[in-house]
């Protein structure tokens, strides 16, 4: 069964997520440097990666293609952006697999109830990629691959 794509590439909402049978991640900083570096270590481990600068942003990507996986910042624009997001994709039903990323380090638990939110991780910058594309792996199942091919 064909989706249809959008200009991105990427299925239109309601579709499967998965383009070309990669999963497809979006993650939401506003600090570019960290959105091009783990571009690039998603891209070159056979992710898709979609990003927004801002939670705002944010919140259209993912109603627009509903993302296999959420990566976010704890503080972007505001210093409780990342939570806001995270409350916004559960009120919308989203049981998406949501990775919080900060540097606010031992803070960040003083800040977040994590329980509430339903994270399915917490890590703090600089993120180390071995562990990231471990946690992605237990995290996105890759058993839509075989049914798309």
């Amino acid at each position: 069964m064909a989706h249809e794509a959008d200009s991105t590439g990427l299925a239109s909402e309601g579709s499967p997520t998965m383009q070309d049978g990669k999963p497809v991640i979006l993650y939401v900083d506003d600090d570019q440097d960290f959105l091009d570096g783990t571009r690039f270590l998603l891209e070159a481990n056979g992710y898709v990666m979609l990003e927004a600068l801002s939670a705002e942003d944010g919140l259209k990507i993912y109603r627009q293609h509903e993302p296999d996986l959420v990566l976010v910042d704890l503080m972007m624009e505001e210093v409780d952006a990342g939570t806001a997001l995270v409350k916004e994709l559960r009120a919308l039903g989203s049981s998406v697999p949501v990775i919080m990323i900060s540097s606010a380090g031992d803070n960040l638990s003083l800040v977040t109830d994590y329980g509430d939110l339903g994270l399915s991780g917490v890590f703090q910058k600089p993120v180390d990629p071995d562990t990231l594309l471990m946690i992605l792996s237990q995290r996105i199942p890759r058993t839509k691959d075989s049914k798309n091919a």
